[in-house]
């Protein structure tokens, strides 16, 4: 049983109840003791989430004490974990990196193209100001991070920062399921072993029922011919599988599919962040009642992202304070060529033990040849658009804009880049502005 001082960047977001909540039910027994410190730019919504978390804590009689700040450097100090999960901007910034790309004709989406691009420089600009502070005040820390795109934010990190940095995301255990939900098949027999980059991950191995999952697959796909009652979604989720041979990652309907999924997204009235902030004022009334309940309980329907939250990350800061050993999917650099066809250097999502030492890849098989191609090019966009955030300038970001695939042509490279970079002006450094 570990004591800590757990810092979490985001302590105040529509997902930090969530988080709180999974914290407290399943990893709370673990770390009594321990102080969590919520840092946010919302005092009020910081308020809300401690009265939560204090109440929760203490009906189930747990030693635990929960502190607020929106001085991120004094409640980074003295942090032996950091969980990182911040949007910078806002919704307000998301629905701008959705709605502009579309307009130029090119899939508006918070963490591929062009969209995921500018998040990556917001979130990384950011991170730097964070890992100097803790370089001052918390040197030993280790960031567990799910700030978007997580790949792209730990590259950075993992390639400058002196900081322990491993991002998380719970893709790898959810596309499997969400596959069989789309070919009407039983989630709870579904599962596979997911690597490549995170949000454009493929199986490499898979099990439906203590089989291989792939004929499964391909069965219910051949059942799905002539049907005229599936969604257009499920059916290109579950047609992407049977003709690759391997479960996708959902975000890799926007490669395979790309004209069809923007036709829909310019064909739709609002976009993902203007659907979830019409919602985000019920997340916080629920919040507010619940606050004054001896025993909060919180609505999967009416919480954002759900009950339990950033659970992958809380896993491996129990296995890792606690010297558990669990195996988890992780967002590490390739250490040992632990996923053949990248470099040491490049983050991928593999599977990795997280023990009292550290996260240790495990090796895995390669991607099959006829994926390798677009997920290694999305390495290298990945590698470019790291440096291009942390230290580079214009001229630098436009070139790892332009490696994405969606961009083929130079001028409109330079051109959506310099828009999206003008709208997003407060919230870069100037040395990437126009």
């Amino acid at each position: 049983m570990a004591s800590i001082r757990l810092a979490y960047l985001g302590g105040g977001s529509s997902r930090a109840a969530g988080t709180m909540a999974a914290f407290i039910h399943n990893h709370g027994a673990s770390f009594s003791g321990s102080e969590v410190v919520l840092i946010d730019l919302d005092a009020a919504h910081l308020d809300i989430v401690r009265r939560l978390s204090e109440r929760m804590a203490a009906t189930r009689g747990m030693d635990l004490r929960f502190t607020t700040t929106t001085d991120r450097r004094a409640g980074l100090t003295d942090a032996d974990a950091v969980l990182s999960s911040y949007r910078p901007g806002g919704f307000e910034a998301r629905r701008l990196d959705e709605r502009i790309p579309l307009a130029h004709g090119i899939v508006g989406q918070e963490t591929q193209g062009p969209g995921g691009f500018f998040m990556a420089l917001r979130s990384i600009h950011v991170l730097q100001a964070v890992i100097s502070d803790l370089e001052q005040v918390a040197p030993r820390a280790r960031i567990f991070n799910y700030t978007n795109p997580v790949n792209i934010v730990a590259q950075a990190a993992t390639m400058h920062a002196g900081i322990a940095f491993t991002s998380f995301c719970e893709g790898t255990y959810d596309f499997p399921r969400e596959l069989a939900d789309a070919a009407g098949l039983d989630r709870a027999k579904i599962s596979a072993r997911m690597v490549g980059l995170n949000h454009t991950t493929w199986s490499v191995t898979s099990d439906y029922g203590g089989a291989d999952a792939m004929p499964a697959i391909e069965a219910a796909w051949e059942r799905m011919q002539g049907r005229t009652d599936v969604a257009p979604a499920d059916r290109r989720f579950v047609e992407l599988a049977v003709t690759m041979g391997a479960i996708p990652a959902q975000y890799l309907r926007y490669y395979y599919f790309r004209e069809e999924v923007l036709a829909e997204l310019q064909a739709k009235p609002t976009t993902r962040s203007e659907d979830i902030l019409a919602l985000v004022p019920g997340y916080w009334a629920h919040y507010v009642e619940q606050a004054e309940r001896d025993d909060p309980q919180l609505d999967p329907t009416r919480s954002r992202g759900g009950i339990f939250e950033l659970e992958l990350a809380l896993d491996a800061i129990d296995s890792h304070y606690n010297d558990l050993g669990l195996v988890l999917p992780v967002n590490t650099p390739n250490v040992g060529h632990a996923l053949p066809g990248f470099d040491e250097d490049i983050v991928v999502e593999v599977f990795a033990r997280v023990d009292g030492e550290g996260v240790h890849p495990e090796p895995t098989p390669g991607l099959p040849r006829h994926v390798q191609g677009l997920i290694g090019q999305l390495g290298e966009y990945q590698w470019l658009t790291a440096e291009a955030a942390w230290k580079g300038d214009r001229r630098d970001a436009i070139r790892a804009l332009a490696s994405h695939p969606w961009l083929t042509e130079i001028r409109e490279a330079e051109a959506l880049y310099d828009e999206m970079a003008h709208a997003h002006r407060a919230y870069l450094p100037e040395r990437l502005l126009p």
